[in-house]
């Protein structure tokens, strides 16, 4: 047997035959919210259900959020705490608040209810998510990326994951609060950035990647011509010459795809000082590394890699994904030319996000690509409140593009902020 249905739902569904929705999602919100909650009365009145006012209240939220929003999700994407939003099949959303996952007590009402929503975040961007097209990845209105896996991929029933758009730039003294560095390495971070240095980031999904990268941005002088390159738009730079590119998916069709590699390439021809790739993930980054081989030094870009040698390696591989006549040794060179430094961060068991290593790219020995540690976080022990002990340590060197920092006069700057000694963290 069946169980019955609750009030709620009986409310819900004879409130949603009488309201048109192509008419609601045209309406103010404030006028839909209003509309809604005097239908739901008027529906208990009716049909003698009892319903409080926070229960009427409550209903009326989650049948707007339904029509207009995405459903219990809403919340959530109002919710400054959460960072990202995971939702396994419609009996499971977790939320990640300061780097750690937490099981909510939302949920939805069925399969077909995530896959409304599903497919309102796929009509929002002209895509379609459906059998013959069970993924997509997304941006929501706010910035935030989405990606919607479906059955029969799925075997959880729909999942959507969802990667909130931060409004807050973080700097450096805002990360030196939190963990992330010390305030001597943010001082070497931020000389590396505003001294025209090719920066890659390197971490893993959910370390904080573009995060420290918007935080480098701030340093570029406001007289600077950036053009930012990403699959969705997530960097924040301040300055007011930025112009920000964007891939596009193929259509319906499967036509009219843009790349990475193309906006690259075409940014070169756009004069520009410094280029900023969200995230190197393929073959651009042969493009890439020639630009910053070309004169545009003080680009920047992210990658997925579990530690600095790792990252040279995966550059490497997508290099070889562009052109597989060049041999290794020259890639390397290439490479080592083109880059200076390379930072690793990670999102510890403690949940805080922290800059690991920094690296010099020192150069060649041999065919093999040399770094030079120049700071590293040393873990000790752990805390009373189940937070990592450790100590950011510089190492006081002459770094190869020394001459860099000392043109712009933060050469000295520089080596003090690399000899300042241990900082607890």
């Amino acid at each position: 047997m069946t169980a019955a249905a609750s009030p709620a739902d009986q409310i819900r569904d004879i409130v949603l035959m009488r309201i048109e929705p192509a008419i609601a999602v045209r309406m103010p919100a404030r006028e839909l919210t209003s509309r809604i909650d005097q239908l739901v009365a008027a529906v208990a009145d009716e049909r003698r259900l009892l319903l409080n006012k926070n229960e009427q209240r409550a209903l009326t939220n989650e049948i707007v959020n339904d029509m207009i929003g995405l459903g219990p999700l809403e919340p959530l994407l109002r919710d400054d705490t959460v960072n990202d939003v995971l939702v396994n099949g419609p009996q499971k959303i977790y939320v990640e608040r300061k780097g750690k996952l937490e099981l909510t007590p939302l949920k939805f009402r069925h399969d077909a209810h995530v896959m409304h929503v599903a497919q309102r975040i796929a009509s929002s961007v002209g895509r379609r998510i459906d059998e013959s097209s069970p993924m997509l990845d997304a941006r929501l209105m706010d910035g935030s990326r989405v990606n919607i896996i479906i059955p029969p991929l799925s075997l959880r029933g729909p999942c959507i994951s969802i990667r909130k758009f931060s409004r807050n730039v973080m700097d450096f003294s805002r990360f030196s609060q939190l963990g992330t560095v010390s305030p001597e390495l943010g001082r070497v971070l931020e000389i590396a950035a505003r001294c025209r240095l090719n920066i890659i980031i390197s971490g893993g999904t959910g370390s904080g990647k573009t995060t420290l990268l918007n935080a480098l941005s701030r340093m570029i002088d406001p007289n600077e011509r950036i053009i930012t390159i990403e699959d969705a738009a997530e960097l924040q730079l301040q300055q007011p010459h930025v112009l920000p590119l964007e891939t596009r998916p193929p259509n319906i069709e499967g036509h009219g795809e843009i790349l990475q590699r193309d906006l690259v390439r075409n940014a070169l021809r756009m004069r520009p000082d410094r280029i900023i790739v969200g995230e190197v993930r393929g073959p651009e980054a042969f493009d890439m590394m020639q630009a910053m081989n070309t004169g545009h030094n003080g680009s920047m870009s992210t990658i997925h890699a579990n530690s600095a040698r790792d990252a040279l390696s995966r550059i490497e591989n997508m290099i070889l994904m562009a052109n597989t006549s060049l041999p290794s040794a020259a890639i390397r060179a290439q490479m080592a030319s083109a880059l200076d430094v390379i930072i690793q961060i990670e999102r510890m068991r403690d949940g805080v996000r922290r800059v690991t290593e920094v690296y010099e790219v020192a150069g060649m020995e041999g065919d093999v690509i040399s770094l030079g540690l120049l700071y590293g976080y040393r873990y000790i022990g752990e805390n009373a409140d189940g937070t990592l002990k450790g100590v950011f340590e510089g190492r006081q060197m002459r770094p190869r593009f020394f001459s860099r920092l000392d043109y712009y006069g933060l050469g000295d700057a520089f080596l003090k902020a690399l000899g300042a000694g241990e900082r607890k963290s």
